[in-house]
């Protein structure tokens, strides 16, 4: 079983200022969602199914944040991502913290409480080896991480957060899109006998996130999934270029699971197909002197030297 705390970070600063009382709630609902995302794919790297969550939404004026529009946005997001997830909502804390909070703001966190499916021993990466496959799922936009870069440059582009991409769809949209929940996935993989090496829920760091295991491994990829416009919109505006996207955003991939065998890989593409998410066999582990991810498509190499962060002993 876990426990496991999140907060949800700026994202829910990323909006213009003139959003109508309709864009408001859209954007709340899916605000929602990306909290729900936030603690439970966390767990699901593990195998853990969420069965319980309770948030904690400190503010320093609680009476210019709980407006109509949140209410109703925000706690439907919150409610239809339990849903989906197969987990209880247990409410939680709304304090009033005028010396703590910025005026007008709000902090939005949480906590969950997992458990294994029976039977099912934890994942964790312990078995990764030279040799995995790699299964890459697609993701829907920036989810929750990134948005300190993404709202610098809102303030740089002439029409802000209402800057219309190519498609026509609006910045601020783009950014807020509703985070993909991965929890029936991996319940699924598992539930047909799958049991995958190591599972990577990417989020802060992006694609470095791959190479997450302590061990000395390099991880070639492949095969890219489609990546979203917004991030090719965002590529074109910051200078670093793919190397810099693919080290701070999930770049269109939200999840991984490393396997032992192709034909795992395989069924796990087709049950990523059952629950209406894209995935591609992307890729394999080698063995290494380091830890390295090589992004073949694009020519780009993320080393382990510059990424503090590692799972396992």
């Amino acid at each position: 079983m876990t426990l496991v705390p999140e907060g949800l970070g700026t994202a829910d600063d990323t909006r213009p200022d003139d959003l109508s009382e309709e864009e408001l709630r859209r954007f709340w609902w899916n605000i929602g969602i990306k909290i729900i995302s936030c603690l439970t794919n966390d767990a699901a790297t593990s195998g853990m199914q969420t069965i319980l969550l309770g948030l904690y939404l400190p503010s320093s004026t609680p009476e210019t944040i709980f407006t109509p529009a949140f209410l109703d946005g925000f706690l439907d997001g919150v409610v239809e991502g339990c849903k989906r997830v197969g987990c209880v909502y247990l409410s939680g804390e709304t304090p009033q913290l005028k010396t703590k909070m910025i005026p007008g703001r709000l902090d939005i966190a949480g906590s969950v409480f997992g458990v294994m499916p029976a039977g099912v021993a934890p994942i964790d990466s312990s078995r990764l080896d030279a040799g995995n496959t790699i299964v890459l799922v697609e993701s829907s936009g920036p989810h929750e991480n990134g948005f300190t870069p993404l709202r610098k440059l809102a303030e740089s582009l002439p029409d802000g957060y209402r800057t219309k991409l190519p498609s026509g769809q609006e910045f601020w949209e783009a950014m807020n899109a509703a985070s993909y929940l991965y929890t029936p996935l991996v319940q699924a993989v598992l539930g047909e006998g799958i049991r995958p090496t190591a599972m990577e829920n990417i989020t802060g760091h992006g694609w470095q996130k791959l190479m997450r295991s302590v061990k000395p491994l390099r991880y070639v990829i492949e095969t890219m999934l489609p990546v979203p416009e917004i991030f090719t919109f965002v590529e074109s505006h910051l200078e670093g270029g793919a190397e810099t996207m693919l080290s701070v955003f999930n770049y269109g991939a939200g999840f991984a699971f490393y396997t032992e065998s192709e034909q795992d890989a395989e069924r796990i593409v087709l049950l990523a197909r059952e629950n209406q998410l894209s995935a591609a066999i992307a890729g394999r582990v080698e063995a290494s002197l380091s830890r390295e991810v090589v992004i073949e498509p694009l020519g780009v190499t993320l080393k382990g030297d510059s990424f503090g962060i590692a799972r396992g002993v």
